[in-house]
């Protein structure tokens, strides 16, 4: 296996560039020593929870996942966008604590892991009974008591809300029945409570307005973690809602001290495209902004960083014995791609009609970028093999080669198309199956109805594009799909079995 990786490709604000470009939401951090981690929501998609690390707040390294065993992440019904919702990571005490909740196993309660090393391995789960809810959050007091704050579902009056109670973390058991926080400005929606103790008050900070464009960050404080808390008198004190700026979405947002004694804060957007009401295909990605406080309150400095466009482009060739951190499957394990013997490549193996549905096996990554390329070299043993993009198993596009037709289909919800079908005769050499984003065509000219971006799906026989087929790529936006995810890329085989000997993808200057 080889990484391509030279470096950035120059400095941008951070207010426009994410430090974890692609599908990465809802990120939360914590601060060990001289080491920053973050973790990111996953969603349906496993292994499940990736962690990074850094030194210095602005280049993040992938170096493991929270859930890498099926009996720590069981995927329920794989239902689109269920499996692993809002998170908070910290370090207490010399260990990492991470608590989070499977929406698939919606009954089981939040669901909290420890371990000794951020990379792993990580703990069997401690289930949380009597926790109905999402977006839990750990803190520790000075005397080690423990408090988990989540937004809850109900019954009852006091289980509904942003609520919170005293915890025993090893066992897993509420010490005391949940009661009520601040619920924020009156905004739509508070969830994401983070508490943290700094200068003598006890802050809570919530998401407020829903994910979407009205997403926003609201705070309060007060002398003690259980309250009563006062609202800071501006809140919300961050979003973009109703700004003409390209990021959007901005909220979730998750507060470290950084080097040098001051602080920061993650938080995710989107960034949108093509015309109104405007499209994200990247799904939510991770941002960085400054924090200066002032007379006691946090104030968001979107400015501060620069950050660096990080290389996203690589080559795989599978010849390493374990599958790089960036393979995830919808609802199946990466690992279950046996590797091809001798020598490189991936076995892949599946049944039924659709190999991008939520039911087939589908090694894929993120894609990272705006613009890029992504080619795979697939020999196809018996039936079909396919490179697929898409956003969930109702909305795709795949390139498939079977026999010797290669063809385009969509599928849009309920409805699927054959696009374009070419004959191909190999003659002994490999067939690359290509799918590629470009800017719109009519992107940047005023009163024009354009997408995001346009999708291009192709195969290469001795490097020879042809191009069967260009999409808009709205359709496989979220604001057409629907859910809390983005597009990822990968292989699939369909009523046989294909080997995948390279994978390239490229980012591609529009």
């Amino acid at each position: 296996m080889t990484d391509s990786n030279p470096g950035s490709r120059g400095l941008k604000p951070g207010s426009l560039t994410p430090v974890i470009p692609g599908f990465f939401p809802d990120p939360t951090i914590c601060r060990a020593g001289d080491d920053f981690y973050l973790a990111t929501s996953s969603f349906e998609y496993f292994p499940g929870a990736p962690i990074f690390h850094s030194r210095d707040l602005v280049q993040w390294e992938q170096i493991g996942n929270v859930l890498t065993r099926r009996s720590q992440f069981v995927a329920g019904d794989r239902r689109r966008s269920g499996g692993i919702f809002g998170s908070t990571l910290r370090h207490h005490n010399g260990r990492f604590w991470f608590v989070t909740t499977n929406m698939s196993d919606f009954g089981g309660g939040h669901l909290l892991f420890h371990a000794e090393d951020p990379a792993g391995p990580w703990s069997e789960p401690v289930p949380i009974a009597g926790t109905p809810g999402i977006d839990p959050d750990i803190a520790w007091d000075d005397e080690g008591t423990c408090y988990l704050t989540w937004l809850g579902f109900g019954p009852g009056e006091g289980g509904s809300g942003v609520v919170q109670a005293r915890l025993d973390p090893e066992e897993g058991r509420l010490l005391e029945s949940p009661r009520k926080l601040w619920q924020g400005s009156g905004l739509a929606h508070p969830e994401g409570p983070h508490l943290y103790r700094t200068g003598g008050w006890w802050y809570l900070m919530i998401a407020e307005g829903g994910t979407e464009r009205g997403h926003s960050v609201s705070i309060s404080r007060s002398a003690s973690p259980t309250g009563p808390f006062e609202p800071h008198p501006e809140n919300p004190v961050f979003s973009h809602r109703s700004l003409g700026t390209p990021v959007q979405n901005v909220g979730h947002a998750d507060l470290v001290q950084g080097p040098g004694g001051g602080w920061a804060a993650v938080h995710l957007g989107v960034r949108i495209r093509g015309s109104s009401p405007g499209y994200h295909v990247l799904g939510r990605e991770t941002f960085l902004a400054g924090i200066e406080w002032q007379d006691g309150w946090p104030r968001f400095e979107e400015e501060r960083f620069r950050i660096p466009t990080a290389d996203t482009s690589f080559r795989d060739d599978f010849s390493s014995a374990a599958l790089h951190l960036r393979w995830i499957s919808p609802g199946n394990d990466p690992a279950s791609f046996s590797r091809h013997a001798p020598g490189a490549g991936r076995h892949l193996s599946g049944v039924g009609e659709d190999a991008a549905a939520d039911t087939a096996p589908l090694l894929a990554t993120r894609v990272r970028d705006e613009t890029w390329v992504a080619r795979a070299t697939l020999r196809p043993v018996d039936g079909a093999a396919e490179l697929v993009l898409r956003v969930d198993g109702s909305h795709w596009y795949t390139v498939q080669v079977d026999g010797g037709s290669v063809r385009a289909l969509a599928r849009i919800g309920p409805l699927q198309q054959e696009i374009a079908t070419a004959e191909h005769r190999l003659g002994g050499s490999p067939l690359e199956l290509e799918i590629g984003c470009a800017e719109a065509p009519s992107a940047g000219r005023p009163g024009k109805n354009c997408g995001p971006d346009e999708v291009s799906l192709g195969f290469r026989v001795n490097g020879k594009l042809t191009v069967l087929a260009r999409l808009d790529g709205r359709y496989l936006s979220t604001e057409v799909a629907g859910g809390f995810t983005g597009r990822v890329i990968g292989v699939s085989a369909s009523g046989g079995s294909a080997v995948l000997e390279r994978f390239e993808y490229s980012a591609v200057s529009p």
